[in-house]
């Protein structure tokens, strides 16, 4: 018996995708690539490298090819790159099983495993795929909270995309109600599409009804054999109904802006205290325009109105007003189009039931659908919320719940409807007819701009914008509201207080300096404890903040004073003389600015001025031991009782700094820094110079300033100790 697979696929045109009329069909390919980028382990969304790629409406096949490659260094081991893949939207993705916020829905993406050793690369298939933008999200796996300094050799991985596209150029349009004769081949590539219409035919034909397609869409038709080595002839039709053409509600001709007008100006004049009567007036005129729309239609459709705020920020509002009536007898509709650049944000949509004039019964309820691409015309209690090839998102309002909210992360990027209509039995309907619903439609760049946890961040792809929360104090989650690995607030104040506090362990160092008559490098050391106390107390991921300042010039200030700390310190160590020493205290100092500025956490930022200052040192010391002939410090208890201690402590602090800080013990860990960097300037200052005075003043130098007395200067003789007046 022969056999044919017939599929209604998702997006594309309503063609027949078969061979021509000379037996062939015709392809055409093309082919795109995109710069290989560096994979990051994933701990929130900016970790992900998204890629955007374009497909066309003629395409049959659509193949990719994944590349990852890990760069020279360390050993790695092995690690899988997932791969997620999404049409009309960036994927949402949930890799760890973390909690999305309240009344978040969402559709897991088409996601795809690459092992990785040193290099890998797949394909991935796809045929007849939807058209428009499709988008890929790459990343390695969870992110093990170790942090790493930048720099320092790491292991790395890079993945490039590749896309090759097949477009059948001479595919057939099928028209309504006319036979289109055609021949299909064995050799066929497989159809893989989700969701598809398959049918299987026989020699007596066979027939395949798509209710509520896509509007505004053509639709692709493949018609394949299973027998090997036989071409088959036949003969395909389509036939298509409007079974309901929408009607619009309040606006006639030319009153779009007209209607706009009235109400800008409405709003402007309309104080807080009658705007409820100005509410009640809408809703009267659009409950006496409905009601002579009762007659006619099967569907009414609200004209809505689209501001863009912001980035990421967009609002629809009905034209007539932010009431909407709904009935039993017809569903009402709205429509929302969304472009490219409000895919990035999150779809929020808001129902709330106005009972103040009408109250609904137990039984009654009003229903809402959302969905892409086509609408749902039929709503009612056995109805579900989807099309034929799309799943719709229902909510329901109701007296006992008047209120419903649907969040939609990532929604793509089509024209959304919303259905409305009342459902009810029938004693309730012949009591209330019609109620009115307030229905809040709106992009926003985050989920509840990521809660009090949580920071909204605009991401870039090129030129694609889209954002994401980026969680503190160990919330976590999509919209940081998974409190499961949570910080306490007592956990906060103490993480807050050890990274302040321990900057006390500065003022040992101060005070050796200043006794010491090192001025200048106590003065330093001040700067440093100062700011890097307020930095981390405004560096603190929860409630337990305090900003003297703004962040980034604290933060600024912090580095600068660290780098230039330890600068100082080994400057002094080599008892270089002092117009040599404050020379280079000065030029290191504007080096060290200049260098903060440009890569605050660059690895040369700081090793750079410590390896100056150490061949600095290196060199005086080397050059007094080869005058004196003696090993320099001459004294083995200068080596055993300070040297050697300060260096242990440095080189305990260096490996806790850059090897063991993690995001779960950065509190102890850098704390512990603190510590040690502190007690080892106390015991790496060199003694007292012998021929220093008190605050640093070298004997020998004299004051040049002599007072005058009534015109008269008076002298001092330094050996006599005589005055005279001259």
């Amino acid at each position: 018996m022969e056999v044919y697979f017939i599929r209604i696929l998702l997006f594309v045109t309503l063609t027949a995708v078969t061979l021509g009329d000379d037996g062939q069909v015709t392809f055409v390919s093309e082919l795109s690539s995109r710069p290989a980028q560096k994979l990051s382990r994933y701990g929130w969304y900016g970790n992900v490298r998204l890629q955007r790629f374009h497909i066309p409406e003629d395409a049959a096949i659509a193949r990719w090819l994944f590349s990852v490659t890990r760069g020279h260094g360390f050993h790695c081991g092995q690690h899988n790159v997932t791969i997620h893949i999404r049409q009309g939207a960036p994927p949402v993705i949930n890799p760890v099983g973390l909690v999305f916020p309240n009344s978040t829905l969402w559709s897991p993406a088409l996601s795809l495993t690459l092992p990785v050793t040193s290099h890998s690369s797949t394909t991935f298939n796809l045929s007849d795929p939807a058209p428009g933008d499709w988008y890929l999200a790459a990343h390695l796996p969870r992110d093990d909270g170790r942090i790493e300094q930048k720099g320092f050799p790491s292991c790395s991985y890079f993945f490039q995309p590749q896309l090759s596209i097949r477009r059948a150029v001479d595919t057939p349009i099928l028209l309504q109600a006319t036979p289109l004769p055609q021949t299909a081949a064995p050799d066929r590539p497989a159809r893989l599409k989700e969701g598809p219409v398959m049918v299987n035919c026989s020699a007596n034909g066979c027939s395949a009804t798509l209710a509520a397609p896509p509007w505004n869409t053509w639709l692709r038709v493949v018609v394949e054999s299973v027998h090997d080595n036989r071409t088959m002839t036949f003969s395909i039709t389509s036939n298509y109904t409007v079974g309901c053409k929408p009607k619009s509600v309040g606006l006639i001709g030319d009153d779009d802006f007209r209607k706009l007008r009235s109400n800008n100006s409405d709003s402007n004049s309309t104080s807080a205290g009658n705007s409820s009567a100005a509410t009640d007036a809408v809703a009267l005129s659009n409950s006496s325009l409905s009601s002579s729309l009762l007659s006619s239609g099967c569907v009414w459709s609200v004209p809505v109105l689209s501001e863009e705020l912001d980035v990421l920020s967009l609002r629809f509002t009905p034209v007539n007003g932010p009431n909407v009536n709904v009935t039993h007898t017809h569903p009402t509709l709205l429509s929302y189009p969304l472009q490219t650049y409000s895919s990035g944000g999150t779809l929020n949509l808001q129902l709330t039931l106005n009972t103040t004039n009408i109250t609904l019964g137990n039984s009654s309820s009003v229903v809402a659908c959302l969905s892409p691409w086509a609408p749902v015309l039929s709503l009612n209690h056995s109805q579900p919320c989807r099309t034929a090839l799309f799943l719709g998102y229902g909510v329901r309002v109701n007296s006992s719940v008047p209120k419903a909210v649907v969040r939609l992360p990532f929604p793509q990027s089509a024209t959304w409807y919303l259905t409305l209509q009342l459902t009810c039995n029938s004693s309730d309907c012949s009591n209330v007819s019609m109620v009115s619903v307030v229905p809040e439609v709106h992009i926003s760049a985050c989920v509840e701009d990521c809660g009090t946890y949580g920071e909204c961040r605009l991401l870039r792809s090129y030129s694609y914008l889209y954002s994401a929360c980026v969680c503190k104090a160990g919330w976590s989650g999509w919209g940081c509201t998974d409190d499961s690995t949570a910080l306490s607030y007592s956990r906060q104040v103490t993480a807050a207080l050890l990274l302040t506090l321990s900057n006390l362990l500065f003022l040992p160092p101060i005070v050796v300096a200043a006794r010491r008559c090192y001025i200048t490098e106590a003065s330093v050391y001040l700067f440093t404890m100062f700011f890097s106390t307020f930095y981390h107390a405004c560096d603190q991921p929860g409630v337990a903040v305090l900003c003297i300042m703004d962040y980034d010039t604290l933060q600024y200030c912090d580095f600068l004073g660290s780098v230039s700390s330890i600068w100082v310190t080994i400057l002094c160590m080599a008892r270089v003389r002092d117009t040599l020493k404050y020379t280079l205290f000065m030029l290191g100092a504007l080096l060290i600015a200049m260098s903060m500025q440009l890569d605050r956490r660059g690895l040369w930022n700081m090793l750079g001025p410590v390896l100056c200052a150490v061949l600095a040192m290196v060199t005086a010391w080397v050059y007094r031991g080869v005058r004196r002939r003696q090993c320099y410090p001459p004294s083995w208890q200068r080596w055993v009782l300070y040297l050697i201690p300060g260096l242990s402590c440095a080189l305990i602090g260096v490996c806790v700094y850059i090897f063991a800080e993690t995001e779960d013990n950065y509190y102890y860990t850098h704390s512990l820094w603190h510590v040690l960097v502190a007690s080892s300037v106390v015991f790496l200052l060199p003694p007292k110079e012998k021929n220093r005075e008190a605050w640093g003043w070298a004997r020998g130098w004299s004051w040049s300033w002599r007072p005058r007395v009534c015109g008269y200067t008076l002298c001092q003789s330094s050996k006599e100790e005589l005055y005279t007046v001259t």
